[in-house]
């Protein structure tokens, strides 16, 4: 008997002192009442508390765990843990209405930690339930400012305004919010079918506006080609219009020059002989004339009028002149 009440009695106190040592892992801690009051934050490491009036506060968690058929579910159970590890919150998705009136199905994803663990207890009776609600809550405030349109295309100011909000709301309860992620934006169906055509549609217009750029710079391409060929076609008819007019003035100042030549010979030959220059050259030319109006196969007669026989009558000094030279 006496053998068995020592034991009982070794017993009960290892009982007791075990439960008056706690040791509490790295980046954990326990909120301690002493007889229903709060005492103390345990520290990481060896802690003593007295046993039967020293107890740790029960707090809500969250956890999400994984059915066999690969389904993820959340529950929130009871623990005196405190984890000061930054821990994320995946919501489950929430219809929300935007400012033009279309009903949007968004989950969001929250990160957080707990700062000051005393407040995460006593300011909050359930800490992720009340995490859950203020986003629910906040992000409905801020789609419903917002256009379907802004909400797609403006996730980073989304982000950045709920931050702000769930990080000033938070403060009190002893929670630093880091950041919040918009996970998934699902517009209705008849919406998207919409988008879709209206970007297509847009991509179609961009396809055209883009063929006619390409035809409109052809366009002027091929003007200013044209424009350059008939300049240079200009320019070389210009040029051979001008060494054509150059060659023609050229060839009858050589004309003028051997008809000059000749008749200043013509002029000394009539004037050794004393006839008059002028009769002879305008023999001369008569004599050329007749001969051309006398060319050809036909026969033809020749009328002379009687003007011309005084012009004629001075070829009978060509014979003089000849005779002169010889």
């Amino acid at each position: 008997m006496t053998i068995a009440l020592s034991v009982i009695a070794v017993v009960l106190v290892i009982t007791i002192i075990s439960a008056g040592i706690k040791v509490v892992p790295q980046s954990e801690t326990r909120v301690i009442e002493r007889l229903g009051r709060f005492h103390s934050v345990l520290q990481p490491g060896l802690n003593f508390i007295i046993p039967f009036v020293d107890r740790p506060k029960v707090i809500y968690t969250r956890r999400t765990e994984t059915l066999s058929n690969g389904m993820h579910i959340v529950r929130n159970t009871t623990t005196t843990v405190i984890d000061l590890r930054e821990q994320v919150y995946d919501f489950p998705s929430q219809q929300v209405i935007t400012r033009d009136n279309v009903t949007t199905e968004i989950n969001a994803l929250l990160y957080f930690q707990i700062t000051d663990p005393k407040k995460a207890v006593y300011e909050i009776d359930n800490l992720p339930n009340a995490i859950e609600k203020l986003t629910q809550t906040s992000l409905r405030n801020v789609i419903g400012e917002l256009e379907l349109d802004e909400t797609l295309t403006s996730r980073d100011t989304i982000n950045s305004k709920l931050q702000n909000i769930l990080d000033d709301a938070t403060n009190k309860w002893g929670v630093k919010v880091n950041r919040v992620e918009l996970q998934d934006i699902t517009p209705p169906e008849s919406v998207r079918v919409a988008m879709e055509k209206q970007m297509q549609a847009e991509r179609n217009r961009r396809a055209e506006i883009l063929n006619a750029e390409g035809k409109k710079q052809s366009l002027i391409l091929q003007s200013e080609g044209q424009k350059e060929s008939q300049i240079n076609a200009a320019e070389a008819t210009k040029r051979s219009e001008i060494l054509r007019a150059e060659g023609e003035a050229q060839a009858i100042i050589l004309n003028a020059k051997a008809e000059a030549e000749a008749i200043m010979r013509v002029a000394e030959a009539v004037s050794k002989g004393k006839t008059d220059p002028a009769s002879y050259m305008l023999a001369m030319k008569y004599i050329d004339t007749l001969r051309e109006m006398t060319s050809g196969k036909d026969n033809k007669t020749v009328y002379i009028p009687y003007e011309a026989s005084s012009v004629l009558s001075s070829l009978g000094s060509i014979k003089t002149i000849f005779n002169a030279d010889k």
